[in-house]
């Protein structure tokens, strides 16, 4: 098995988590994550009643950079595991 790069993993999993919270932002920005959250929990027939609240800039910086730091962490660990289980 190969090894994997520790940064370059942290890095990819920093970026997959930090993006997909930035795709969010941008849905709560545009007005359309009440419409995919109503057909997301509708599609595994759940019932909540939430409402996403009015985009807050601040708090979505917060939201992707915290994401992005925790996705680099645990990409670093990830591979960190995955190599010592592979060591040849």
């Amino acid at each position: 098995m190969h090894t994997l790069n520790i940064q370059k993993t942290g890095l990819t999993a920093g970026l997959l988590l930090g993006g997909w919270h930035f795709a969010w932002s941008l849905l709560v920005a545009t007005g359309w994550a009440q419409a995919v959250y109503n057909f997301v929990l509708w599609a595994h027939m759940i019932h909540l009643p939430i409402t996403i609240g009015p985009f807050d800039l601040t708090a979505a910086a917060v939201l992707i950079v915290m994401t992005a730091i925790v996705g680099y962490i645990l990409g670093i660990v990830f591979a960190w595991v995955w190599n010592k289980v592979h060591r040849s």
